[in-house]
């Protein structure tokens, strides 16, 4: 039974997209109120901030490491200057995507890109643990990327937008090469304060591109909504937590969440050690772990600039999220088994692959099941499954790499993900999700 509806789910997904596609080809502006040129303008600026973004957080990233060194801070304090990273940023991001969908995404960029000068800023004045400390606090506001999927999420039609979605990460991805490269040219010549100091400057720059080039509001139909901006009860909105807590409630939406959030759990957890496991277990070294970060970068942006757009084109929501598990469930196996460089590079291409396709096609997913002035606090949470796992990751990850060994990350995830991908199979509520987001795609397009 589960299996004819999701079939009967994506024959619905088939008619749908390309239905999608003829009437947004007709009418350019009806997503977003913008005409086709302003679209693309906006889409290219969003793309370059992201770019910028991305450069800047791995400069500072890369100087952090040696900057903390030098300020004589040991492992154990860097763990906890980690961890008080991914919880600020857990505690900011529904509220930032709340401040989106109430005050414009062009405010919020620029609160997100002033935050991120801000941390960089007071990096760069350290000179003890307290401002180290102290810089990490920006955070709770340092959302550009989500800011941005934001607006891809406003401009772009239903049928494209989890493609759309993905090629914010092949613009991330340029960062990720650039930023480690500039910051470490900086540290060599100048000092890491420089380099944060450069971050800094960068983020600046980013706050005037979006003042110059992003509408106040991209959403369809706000500038008109006077009457809707005097109902809100202005600042103190943003903490209506209630409002937030009304999204959870959602069945399709919470699904989502415990997917992503059971998935990216093991996922997670391996990350946090993999540096650590790179070194002592397969004895790699700074050069060929800096191949190893270029590969995996690399398979990511072929996979976000390429691949999903491929993919969800000609398949649904609910047939690649099955297939993103089964890549992990693959991955894992491979992982469980590596013992020597070159399994490593091949284990991390299902692993990439999977992690992928369930990203992009749950945040596209989550923003289609929710109402249109709300798709930002949906990131938000979005985000936040994520900023839950990287907290509790190190540890856990510290825990399971003394106890059990290097075997047990490839275990951990080849169990989770096989008995979530027998659930998917023989469970009514895949198939029951899958309908629904295909009903409600229908009914707006209508």
């Amino acid at each position: 039974m589960a299996a004819t509806g999701e079939t009967a789910a994506m024959d619905g997904a088939s008619g749908s997209k390309g239905q999608g596609q003829e009437s947004h080809e007709e009418e350019p502006a009806s997503a977003s109120g913008l005409s086709s040129s302003q679209r693309k303008l906006v889409l290219l600026m969003t793309h370059l901030n992201i770019a910028m973004y991305s450069t800047c957080f791995w400069i500072q990233q890369g100087a952090l490491p040696y900057l903390t060194k030098k300020l004589g801070v040991d492992p154990v304090v860097y763990g906890y200057l980690q961890t008080t990273f991914a919880v600020v940023q857990l505690c900011g991001g529904p509220l930032f995507g709340r401040f989106g969908d109430l005050f414009g995404t062009r405010s919020a960029l620029v609160l997100a890109f002033s935050a991120a000068a801000m941390s960089y800023g007071l990096l760069g004045m350290a000179e003890g643990m307290l401002l180290l400390f102290l810089s990490r606090l920006p955070s709770f506001l340092m959302h550009s990327m989500q800011g941005a999927q934001m607006i891809v999420t406003d401009i772009s039609d239903e049928g494209n937008r989890a493609d759309a979605l993905g090629k914010l990460g092949l613009s991330y991805g340029i960062g990720m090469i650039v930023g480690p490269f500039l910051g470490g040219q900086v540290t060599k010549y100048f000092s890491e304060q420089h380099s944060a100091y450069l971050a800094m400057a960068g983020s600046l720059v980013s706050i005037v591109l979006v003042v110059l080039f992003i509408p106040s509001n991209t959403k369809a139909g706000k500038k008109d909504s006077d009457s809707t901006k005097k109902e809100e009860s202005g600042p103190s909105s943003v903490f209506d937590v209630k409002a937030i807590a009304k999204l959870l409630t959602i069945p399709v939406a919470a699904y989502l969440l415990l997917v992503r959030t059971i998935v990216g759990t093991p996922l997670g957890i391996f990350q946090s050690m993999f540096s650590v496991i790179a070194m002592d277990r397969f004895n790699i070294g700074p050069e060929e772990n800096g191949y190893l970060m270029s590969y995996i970068g690399m398979s990511n942006m072929v996979m976000m600039g390429l691949g999903v757009g491929i993919l969800t084109k000609r398949y649904n929501e609910g047939l690649l999220l099955k297939w993103a598990i089964y890549m992990f469930t693959f991955g894992y196996m491979l992982l469980a088994g590596a013992n020597v460089t070159w399994h490593i590079y091949v284990t991390v291409i299902p692993l990439t692959i999977g992690g992928t396709i369930m990203n992009t096609v749950i945040s596209s997913t989550l923003t289609k099941v929710v109402p249109p002035d709300s798709t930002g606090t949906m990131l938000g949470l979005s985000m936040a499954s994520n900023s839950i796992i990287r907290t509790m990751s190190p540890t856990v990850g510290g825990l399971m790499l003394g106890y059990a060994g290097y075997p047990s990350f490839g275990v951990l995830g080849f169990v989770v993900n096989t008995l979530l991908s027998v659930y998917m199979v023989f469970s009514q509520t895949h198939a029951k999700v899958v309908a629904a987001v295909e009903k409600q795609s229908a009914r707006k397009e209508s």
